[in-house]
């Protein structure tokens, strides 16, 4: 079973794949992951990445195939995966199913979390953090039971990330949106697209999701 997500900052993603490994299991591959491993590797895959990447250029779309390709052979995907920030144009949309079909594969789904810009806004920009332990808040959905007072650790300091302004999401949203559009029509055409609604609530969107793979055939474990 192998499923793309797209979706912007915010949307879930992280939390549905994280799901979709526990339950199918299933591997979650993320490029600047697989970047980093290959450049540790030492490989000459990785060495032409780390090369690249020294000049301050950006990394063509070949070699992150050639990535994707290697990673995706490895015993621990034999369940599948799920591509999470990738690919971003069309052309790398054709490079991966071309890649793809020579490997005798194919994608079951891309699947769309859909948002509200306004309301994923409220969401990433409420968020905090115990500066100790690491336990997650918000302002408005999941306040500490005593105020100031971590519900976990019992420590009184909380941080929030320096992108979690206003100005910092709307950025990253319109990028998303500007890079994601273009890709929609293409999977579309291809008969692999559907959407969920990514500002539900976490127990229906991955019940969407789940619906969405039994109807696209894949073998679910």
């Amino acid at each position: 079973m192998n499923i793309i997500l797209l979706g912007p900052p915010g949307a879930g993603k992280g939390t549905q794949a994280q799901y979709l490994q526990d339950t199918h299991g299933l591997v979650q591959l993320s490029t600047g992951d697989m970047l980093r491993a290959a450049v540790a590797s030492g490989s000459k895959l990785g060495q032409q990445a780390k090369t690249i990447m020294e000049a301050g250029q950006l990394v063509p779309d070949a070699v992150m195939v050639a990535l994707i390709a290697d990673r995706i052979s490895q015993p621990d995907c034999k369940n599948g995966f799920i591509l999470d920030g990738f690919p971003r144009t069309v052309r790398q949309a054709e490079a991966l199913d071309e890649m793809l079909q020579e490997k005798g594969l194919q994608l079951d789904a891309v699947i769309e979390m859909k948002v509200d810009d306004a309301a994923l806004t409220g969401r990433i920009t409420g968020r905090f953090s115990c500066k100790n332990c690491g336990a997650g808040y918000h302002d408005a959905f999941k306040k500490p039971k005593v105020e100031g007072v971590c519900d976990k650790c019992g420590r009184m300091e909380f941080v929030r990330r320096a992108d979690d302004t206003v100005e910092a999401v709307s950025t990253r949203l319109k990028v998303y949106h500007d890079q994601t559009a273009p890709i929609l029509p293409y999977f579309r055409n291809k008969g692999v697209l559907r959407s969920v609604n990514g500002m539900a609530d976490i127990k229906d969107v991955t019940g969407a999701i789940e619906e969405i793979l039994r109807e696209s055939g894949a073998k679910v474990n």
